[in-house]
């Protein structure tokens, strides 16, 4: 019962009510134009004193309102207000003007659904509701069942006036019913008939999958970033405090490194915001915002990490300048992510080697150091590391390994450097 009241009276069916009475109010300048021409051939000037002539004018109205809906601005005006007071999800409604023959075919169908369903509904609004209240209080106020009112004689029954006031709820509950019904099937109807054709659903799917792959990106640069960062300061940090009395000089290389490693996993952090702040093209303000690169600052990533204390040991048997931008921006954070890993599973002072070189037409870059009892394997709810330098190996079409190798733990990245030219 409750849900048959909401069906009739709820919030939902009063907006869908709404938007019936609003498709009556747009379809009265069409049956306006109607009854001009209903009017001369049926030869009676008074159209509006006739249910007949109404009804005529309003089929003549239609297909004048079927031919305005090809107005460009037809599909989002309906769209907007189907969304709003019909309960419908935006995303199955098109939000741009009918292009191909189909669409707008689709569009004039549902104006004029829309219209003639609101008409209807409409005019049952203005005319039931005063006829069912009379006959509510026929009982109660004699001079209803005055002559002078147009009453049918037989109201003055006894039995009449009982029934009178079932009558008239039951004709409310019909309305309501009436309008619940119509305003389902439209709210049904219009992803059919308003919603996106193939080629848009094929645009906005692309555009989701184009911006899930920018945030994808954006959280491997921050947590390779941060990460790297967070780990580099707790070694700097560790180191720092116990040689703090025997060694000040090297605590104040260590604080200078930290000072140094904070100031630009700020700046990094910055520039990432600035791109999630860019709103409706994540993509474009990516590739304008700065970052790090092998050729501009691996000696400074080399330094910040051995100011923590671990032997880290670079060779680098390749020229960065002559790498592509990409490929140098991607190969700083895979070094970068491989020396957290190292540090951060193998210890700081551990000796970790670095090499990075050409060989075959690819980028090669190997982090070693030795096992300590466990793998920097993924850890549950972790391990994000490990899986970030596969992705990034992956979208430039190279390749990525780790594991043990030996004694040693072995990080082995390939990059082709002949598709990123």
């Amino acid at each position: 019962m409750t849900a048959f009241a909401r069906f009739l009276f709820g919030r939902r069916a009063r907006l869908r009510w709404i938007h019936l009475i609003l498709g009556g109010a747009l379809a009265m300048p069409y049956v306006l134009v109607g009854s001009v021409v209903v009017g001369p051939v049926a030869g009676d000037a008074n159209v509006f004193g006739s249910l007949r002539l109404q009804l005529a004018s309003f089929a003549v109205g239609l297909p004048l309102a079927a031919v305005t809906s090809l107005f460009p601005l037809t599909r989002p005006l309906e769209s907007g207000v189907v969304r709003s007071l019909c309960g419908v999800e935006g995303d199955r409604l098109a939000h741009g003007p009918a292009r191909t023959k189909g669409e707008k075919g689709r569009t004039a169908a549902w104006f004029t659904l829309h219209l003639g369903a609101g008409g209807i509904v409409a005019g049952m609004s203005l005319a039931v509701p005063p006829f069912a209240a009379a006959l509510v209080l026929l009982p109660f106020v004699p001079a209803l069942r005055d002559d002078r009112t147009g009453m049918p004689g037989f109201f003055h029954h006894t039995w009449v006036l009982f029934l009178a006031p079932f009558a008239g709820a039951a004709m409310l509950v019909a309305l309501a019913g009436c309008a619940g019904v119509c305003g389902t099937l439209l709210a049904r109807w219009a992803p059919a008939l308003l919603g996106p054709c193939a080629e848009d659903r094929l645009a906005a799917a692309e555009a989701r999958a184009a911006d899930l792959a920018v945030r994808n990106r954006l959280a491997r640069e921050l947590h390779d970033s941060v990460g790297h960062a967070l780990s580099a300061v707790t070694l700097q940090a560790s180191a720092a405090r116990r040689v703090l009395e025997s060694d000040p000089e090297f605590v104040r290389e260590a604080l200078a490194a930290i000072e140094d490693t904070t100031r630009r996993t700020v700046g990094e952090l910055d520039a990432v915001l600035g791109v999630l702040r860019e709103g409706d093209a994540p993509g474009d303000a990516w590739d304008t915002a700065p970052a790090p690169t092998l050729a501009a600052d691996l000696d400074g990533l080399l330094r910040r990490t051995r100011a923590g204390g671990p032997r880290v040991t670079a060779t680098v048997a390749a020229d960065p300048e002559s790498l592509p931008p990409l490929v140098s921006r991607e190969a700083y954070r895979i070094v970068q992510e491989g020396l957290s890993n190292a540090l951060r599973h193998a210890g700081e002072e551990v000796g970790v080697a670095l090499r990075v070189e050409v060989l075959d037409g690819d980028l090669r870059i190997t982090v070693e150091n030795p096992l300590r009892g466990s793998c920097p394997v993924p850890r549950p709810g972790g391990g994000h590391g490990l899986r970030g330098i596969t992705d990034r190996a992956r979208l430039l079409g190279g390749a990525a390994e780790a594991g043990p190798a030996g004694p040693l733990w072995r990080l082995h990245v390939r990059l082709p450097l002949s598709d990123c030219r």
